[in-house]
Order: C-alpha cells, then structure tokens, then sequence
C-alpha cells in the first residue's frame, strides 16, 4: 500500500530574492525580460512614503521607460483592474511590477490577465480559469502579509455582487519576487498586527488543507513558528530590523504553503466578510480564526495539536478535547495580546446580514480544500459565534 506521503502534488513558486537591498535588483531584472516600458502598479500611500523611489530610480537607471498607476484602495476593485489594464494596453508596456502590500500586487497580477486575454476581471474567478498567461510580473511586497508575491491567488472585489473573488491559477505567480525586509520599517501598529494574523491563517489552513502535502507542511508549520515567536515583540518594537525580517520570513513561508495547499473556511468567510463591507483582511481573519479552527478541529486532530504544539502552547498529555480548549484559548490570548478582540458586530455586521454573507463563503474556491465540508447553517453559525 502507497504512504500518503508519496501522494502527486504540484508545488508553484517563482524566482524570489529574500534579504536586505532586494528591491534594488528590479531595474537588472526588468532589463533581463527586455522591458521596453513598465507599468509601476502601487497605491497612493507608498509613493507617500517614497517606497516606490528606489524602484524608479532603479529602473530609470538601465533607460527603461515607466508609467504610474496607483489608483488602487485597499481592497482593489474589478474597475480599478479595468482601469489599470487600458492604461497598461494604451501606454504599450511590456512588463509590470508591482510596488506594495496584497492590494497592488493581487491588482497587477490581474491586470496583467486582463491585458493578455482581452476579457472581464470577473471571467477568471475560480480555478485554472486564466487560458493565456500575464506579461512579466515583478513584485515588490511592502508588508509582511499576503505573500502575493509568492502566491497563485489573486483577490479582487467584485462591486456588483460586493464580494471578493478569488482567481486562482499558475499564470498569475509572479515571475520574480524582491523580498526585502527593509521596505515593511513603515508598517504601523494595527497593519503590522493585522498582517501578522493573515500569515497565521495563511500557515494554519495551509497545514490542516486535504491538499496539503510533507512540503507545504514544512514551510506552514515554520510560518506559524515565526509568527507566534515574533508577532508581540515585532508590534512593540516597530523599527527593529531583526524582527522585521523574521516576520517577512514567516509571511514568504506560509506564502509557499498555501499558494500549493490552497486555503479553507477562515479565507472563505474573510472574503465575504471583506468585500462585504470594506474591510481589513487580516483584522477579518484575526476575527474569524479561533472560530473557524472550534469547527474544524475534529477533522484533523492530529494536525491541530502539532499547531498548538509549534505556537508554544502545553499539549502533551492532554486528551483531544483538551487539547482543543487550550489550542482555542492560546489563540484567543494571542488576539488579546494583540488587541485585537472585535467582534463581527464591532466592525458592522449585523444579525440579518449573515445569510447572505454565509452564501456568498459557501461559493468561495478557498472552501474546497477546508479539511470538513461545511453547510449554509455551519457557516451562519459561525458568524454568529463570532458576533
């Protein structure tokens, strides 16, 4: 009989670069794809904060020509894909980089599609949808949280159906990712946190999917160690390099694990939940997270406790429905630590807007591989546990 271990299993990844002074390397690699003019994909806050200068700079420096687009919020839009595609088709580029968190980049990799098979952002939603692949892609992330740099996902709103769909497909890993620490230095407190909490529930379906695999398990569960060793000190001491750079170190882990394993409910409801009304994804899974892991749980037990053993907590000797209870309290004293204890009433939902935003997580591509099949009554559950 076959071990599980030698199960098929893809595994995607692009060329990465990871370490300090990364990003200067954009301008050799966009000559090296014969770049002739770029699209600079970014958003308002980064050219703000001059993060995007070192990348001009860089790429003026090698006589490639460039043009902005930074007309991107933090949940980019299925117009503003249009909107940055046109720009792209009509300015005759070539190659695009991305400069910035998961807005931008989930926004370039879908302009990119768009631009190269001439259709609606909305007609790749799902698996394997995309048939011609995206320009070159570059990306530059600035926050320790998305991994889009390194990912097959890529999340746009919907403003017609307000929720947020998920494109997943090879063709829109980026082709090469400029890992560089030193760029997330301007994460403020509350961003820092958030993304953190997105890594963990990054690493934690990663590990607990049914596609998971012995590889996706390595980079998941080394995720969840940097995460949990590094979040609290990272929040207090917002400059420091050293933890900086662990954090983003988790992020490309947990980043590897889940472009391969897929993701599961927490992402599912997130995404409901986000393109619902508007709202920070990390803050969005931080308050789904304990919930969701009570549902599962029984599911993959094994699994779980291994999570609760890598986040520091005492599992050894406990029965499973022990172990539960202090996996679920270790979590929740993490979000207290972290301050962020909302609930779904505190960020805006109401009671009667939970059918709708259960439908809309139960149609959601990440639901496949949740290692326990939930119905529409799981999901409102759910919800309503965490109101």
């Amino acid at each position: 009989m076959k071990s599980d271990f030698l199960e098929l299993r893809k595994f995607v990844a692009p060329e990465f670069i990871f370490g300090s002074g990364a990003r200067f390397l954009v301008g050799r690699y966009a000559k090296n794809f014969g770049a002739r003019k770029v699209l600079i994909v970014t958003d308002p806050n980064i050219l703000d904060l001059g993060l995007a200068n070192p990348v001009l700079e860089a790429i003026k420096n090698e006589s490639i020509e460039y043009e902005i687009y930074s007309n991107i919020k933090s949940n980019p839009t299925s117009s503003q894909v249009m909107k940055g595609s046109e720009l792209y088709l009509n300015e005759n580029c070539n190659l695009i980089v991305a400069v910035g968190g998961g807005s931008p980049m989930d926004c370039a990799k879908a302009i990119g599609i768009v631009s190269s098979n001439n259709k609606e952002v909305y007609e790749f939603e799902g698996v394997d949808k995309v048939p011609v692949p995206s320009p070159p892609l570059i990306c530059i992330p600035t926050t320790a949280g998305s991994a889009a740099d390194l990912s097959q996902f890529a999340i746009i709103t919907d403003e017609q159906r307000k929720l947020k769909m998920a494109i997943i497909s090879k063709t829109v890993v980026p082709d090469v990712a400029l890992i560089d620490p030193e760029t997330t230095l301007t994460m403020d407190k509350f961003l820092t946190i958030c993304t953190g909490f997105d890594v963990l529930s990054h690493a934690f379906e990663a590990y607990v999917s049914n596609a998971s695999s012995p590889i996706t398990d390595l980079h998941a569960l080394e995720a969840i160690s940097l995460v949990a060793s590094n979040l609290i000190p990272t929040s207090k001491d917002l400059k420091n390099i050293d933890l900086r750079g662990k954090m983003m170190l988790g992020c490309s882990h947990a980043g590897l694990a889940f472009s391969n394993a897929s993701l599961g409910l927490i992402h599912a409801m997130a995404h409901s939940l986000g393109g619902f009304l508007d709202l920070p994804h990390g803050e969005c899974n931080a308050i789904l997270l304990d919930h969701v892991v009570e549902f599962n749980y029984d599911a993959e037990v094994k699994k779980y406790r291994k999570i609760g053993k890598t986040l520091g907590l005492k599992i050894d000797g406990l029965n499973d429905d022990e172990a539960k209870e202090v996996l679920i309290r270790g979590i929740k004293d993490l979000k207290s630590q972290a301050r962020v204890n909302q609930s779904l009433k505190d960020v805006g939902v109401n009671y009667t807007d939970i059918p709708e935003l259960a439908s809309k997580a139960l149609n959601d591509a990440c639901i496949i591989t949740n290692p326990k099949r939930p119905t529409q009554s799981d999901i409102e559950e759910i919800f309503k546990n965490a109101l």
